[in-house]
């Protein structure tokens, strides 16, 4: 069973920066396409961005510009450059496979308020 583990999150001001770190306990050539997905209060979780093996990237809109996923696979994880942020990027974040999820993890917690 693979588990990640998300963490990097806090408490910080608007336009402020932040780096999510999403360690995995395998090669993540061996998982596949990864995501970063947020779920804000009352909402549903979404996708944020996703990095294929390839080293393709997508974001969605909403966050085009100011994150940026990437992977290091020397350490199996992937990141999630944060910058610009706003209080609406304030949510729990995980990381997961995509397609074909693990279980999910605990995520890490981004607040983001003056």
């Amino acid at each position: 069973q693979v588990q990640f583990v998300e963490s990097g999150g806090g408490l910080v001001q608007p336009g402020g920066s932040l780096r999510l770190s999403c360690a995995a306990p395998v090669s993540i050539s061996r998982i596949g396409t990864m995501a970063w997905y947020r779920q804000a209060p009352g909402k549903q979780r979404e996708l944020v961005a996703r990095i294929y093996l390839s080293g393709v990237k997508y974001h969605v809109d909403s966050v085009k510009g100011r994150f940026a996923i990437s992977t290091d696979n020397a350490k199996n994880t992937v990141y999630l450059q944060m910058n610009s942020l706003k209080p609406e990027d304030t949510a729990v974040y995980y990381c997961n496979r995509v397609g074909a999820p693990y279980s999910w993890g605990q995520g890490t917690q981004v607040t983001i308020s003056s």
